[in-house]
């Protein structure tokens, strides 16, 4: 409450007796402290490190974006220059295939060259499109993954090292692997 001394001295109701507020810190030394400025309280120092830690993990992960985006962005223009050379081999790859038709012409009539290169380059096409066909087909299912995420919602409860009921899925070199249920985590 802000006390007022300005108040109407006629009113006698107005008029009473109140103790002096401090309005100053004290600078009385205390036990062999100097005097001067307090040293800050554990609460303060805390609060401190806390805005300290969050102020460094905003500057990291404003870090990482900067670099990122620098680095998807070179990704970009790489992948445009080698999508772009792929346009100019096919290209050029239709002038190569028509030479060799014209080639084919000067021994064979011209109709026989070009259908002799149509018909290479169907071949061609049917052996890359069967090898493509039999590389995804050896695509397997992530299993190992799938299995461990059905188990994840019984993982999900923290249980110490000699309460665990279910093995634990790790990651070791690149493979899922079944630790021990009584290995402590890594």
């Amino acid at each position: 409450m802000r006390h007022d001394h300005r108040r109407n001295a006629s009113d006698p109701a107005q008029i009473r007796e109140e103790p002096p507020v401090a309005h100053s810190v004290s600078t009385t030394q205390l036990a062999g402290r100097p005097t001067g400025p307090a040293e800050p309280s554990v609460g303060t120092l805390a609060k401190s490190a806390a805005a300290d830690v969050s102020t460094l993990i905003r500057a990291e992960i404003e870090l990482a974006k900067t670099e990122l985006t620098t680095s998807a962005k070179r990704g970009g223009i790489g992948a445009a220059a080698f999508a772009a050379a792929g346009v100019m081999l096919a290209f050029a790859a239709f002038f190569f295939f028509f030479f060799v038709a014209e080639l084919l012409a000067e021994w064979l009539p011209r109709w026989a060259a070009f259908l002799i290169v149509f018909g290479l380059l169907v071949v061609l096409a049917v052996v890359v499109a069967l090898i493509g066909y039999l590389q995804v087909k050896k695509i397997k299912k992530p299993e190992k993954t799938l299995e461990t995420l059905h188990d994840l919602p019984d993982l999900a409860r923290r249980e110490a090292p000699g309460q665990r009921q279910h093995d634990l899925p790790t990651v070791r070199n690149g493979k899922v692997v079944v630790a021990d249920p009584h290995a402590p985590l890594r």
